[in-house]
């Protein structure tokens, strides 16, 4: 059995990866969507106060970029939280599931995510930086979108409004990539 170790840094930003179960893409949908967005609303409203940096949702995973607040380091409860929440409404909406080992059924857990996320603690500016690059570029990389503006369900969007990203960047131009305009935050 791996021992399953975790950074935990109060106050600390955090790069997440949450992967649906042997990623069915359940997530390409409106009711999901909507679902995934109920359950953050509900997280944030119960726990303390953080902020989300930076998201990106695709078919069958997301990313984010979490902030929590000074003195905090509760992320794994709330990750919890959000995955329940969210899989009690898709169950209750004849979501599907993948089918159960007989491990999950004993430890009444369903077949929507998969069991664990995984978590990078985010260590100075260049590295959130990096990992916000990584999110934004996520479409493209999985071939859904040539440009990340194309992509609607992205904080990407927010980000170029903000003026921190051009609003072609990591846009693919004739089979070429664009980065020439890097992240502002960057410099």
């Amino acid at each position: 059995m791996s021992h399953f170790r975790r950074c935990y840094i109060p106050g600390g930003s955090y790069f997440f990866t949450a992967v649906t179960e042997r990623r069915a893409p359940i997530l390409a949908n409106d009711l999901a969507r909507d679902l995934l967005r109920a359950a953050f609303r509900d997280c944030l409203q119960r726990w303390t106060t953080f902020h989300v940096d930076a998201m990106v949702m695709l078919p069958d995973h997301l990313h984010a970029i979490w902030t929590l607040p000074p003195g905090d380091d509760q992320y794994s409860k709330r990750w919890g939280a959000i995955k329940k929440h969210f899989t009690q409404s898709w169950m209750a909406h004849d979501g599907p599931e993948k089918p159960r080992s007989d491990s999950r059924i004993r430890y009444r857990r369903r077949g929507v995510w998969q069991r664990r996320f995984m978590e990078h603690t985010l260590r100075d500016d260049r590295d959130y930086v990096r990992h916000l690059d990584y999110i934004h570029y996520n479409p493209v990389k999985h071939g859904v979108v040539q440009c990340p503006l194309d992509w609607p369900y992205s904080t990407f969007h927010r980000w170029v409004k903000s003026g921190a990203y051009n609003p072609y960047w990591g846009c693919v131009k004739g089979g070429l990539l664009d980065f020439s305009d890097l992240v502002k935050t960057a410099n």
